[in-house]
């Protein structure tokens, strides 16, 4: 398998299974992903989706801020930009130090998907990105679970061929937004894939996942897991806690920065643990 030299530079392929991405929203999620991180001693993907560029209305700030933590981080830690739909935002992403971008063109026709993302590919991979890309439907849970919007490894691989992108997000049975870890990645699709398509798989939706559905993913051959509602849900639940009828937000602010690095520093031990 070919891994892209971002990863292989954090252990990506030699003594890390898989690596993990985890959503950043605010400064706030970002700290506590770092933290984590460091507590678990493993390297880590501050992931910035194109939903969250809007929410801010813009890249560059959120970016200043993860590139400041990464800087002083105490463990490798990676830019990445999640969810793109625009070419000249995967572009921006790498004047601003991010190391990677998904460019998703995944909702266009199969000939549309793979014209756009080859174009797209080439542009970032000059610009120093490695570019991961998604083909299947991982969307809805209604969506993501029905057989037919799966991820096939024969065109998969035809795809990476077509793109040249560097990873492949696919479409297994896991779905965003999931609130319980109730989904059941299909390992043997999973597998199939890993064997069929030289670049790393990357597993989207992973918040619907429990432990031992991740870790049996990882060991079918997923190389890139990616997190965001369970942050989320960690954030929100601890700032419900404990803001109660305070004016000052710091406090909640400090628990809710906590929960997500529990939650980080616990996950990455599920992920990156050697097989």
């Amino acid at each position: 398998m070919l891994i892209p030299p971002t990863l292989a530079a954090v252990g990506l392929g030699a003594s890390l299974p898989a690596i993990a991405a985890f959503n950043v929203i605010t400064l706030e999620y970002a700290e506590g992903i770092v933290l984590g991180a460091e507590r678990a001693q493993c390297p880590v993907l501050l992931s910035i989706s194109h939903n969250a560029v809007r929410f801010h209305g813009g890249l560059a700030p959120l970016a200043a801020a993860c590139r400041a933590l990464a800087d002083s981080a105490s463990v490798p830690v990676l830019l990445h930009l999640d969810h793109c739909e625009s070419a000249d935002l995967v572009l921006e992403a790498a004047g601003l130090g991010f190391a990677s971008a998904m460019f998703d063109a995944s909702t266009l026709p199969y000939d549309q998907n793979v014209a756009k993302t080859a174009e797209v590919a080439a542009r970032g991979q000059e610009s120093g990105l490695w570019i991961e890309a998604e083909l299947g439907e991982i969307g809805g849970k209604d969506g993501a679970h029905a057989p037919g919007v799966r991820t096939d490894p024969v065109e998969a691989a035809a795809f990476v061929t077509a793109t040249g992108v560097d990873a492949l997000a696919v479409a297994v049975g896991t779905s965003h937004a999931m609130t319980e870890r109730t989904a059941r990645p299909d390992d043997a699709l999973i597998a199939r894939l890993a064997d069929a398509v030289p670049v790393p798989l990357v597993l989207h939706g992973s918040s619907g996942v429990d432990d031992a559905g991740i870790r049996a993913a990882v060991i079918a051959g997923i190389r890139k897991v990616n997190v965001g509602t369970q942050l989320s849900a960690a954030f929100s639940h601890a700032m419900r806690t404990e803001l109660g009828d305070r004016v000052d937000p710091r406090r909640a602010l400090t628990a809710a920065r906590e929960a997500i690095a529990g939650d980080v520093e616990h996950l990455l031990g599920v992920i990156s643990a050697p097989l």
